[in-house]
């Protein structure tokens, strides 16, 4: 499993503390394979990692998902990602679901006003402005 998620055979020898987020996240993606899931629950995998360590997360989840034939319950604030990631959104404001369907649709067509305050919210990179 260690290969899976792209991590070495010599890494299970070695201490907790001495991987980085990225590796951590890993190791919990290929303890959670171990037990040959049709779904996981992912709370906030990448939130807390760099920007170029969460691309290759997503990149190894999208990969798994289609060599295993997983599902994933994706719970994130990250809305760049859920739009990656997605097929199927729920949105929740307040701890009540207000707004649910089809990734695509959610994001280009939002029919609840918080569901476009949310979206309204994200920056937009201006092409025209260079730094």
């Amino acid at each position: 499993l260690l290969d899976i998620v792209g991590l070495r055979r010599a890494d299970a020898a070695r201490y907790p503390a001495a991987f980085s987020g990225g590796q951590k996240q890993r190791i919990g993606i290929a303890r959670a394979l171990a037990l040959q899931p049709k779904i996981l629950a992912l709370d906030e995998p990448v939130s807390a990692l760099d920007v170029s360590i969460q691309a290759g997360i997503i990149n190894l989840l999208l990969d798994l998902q289609e060599r295993f034939g997983l599902s994933y319950l994706f719970v994130s604030h990250d809305l760049s990602v859920v739009k990656h990631l997605a097929h199927d959104v729920v949105v929740m404001h307040a701890g009540t679901i207000v707004e649910r369907g089809d990734s695509v649709a959610v994001f280009s067509n939002p029919q609840h006003e918080y569901t476009r305050r949310l979206l309204g919210a994200v920056p937009q990179p201006d092409p025209s402005r260079r730094g």
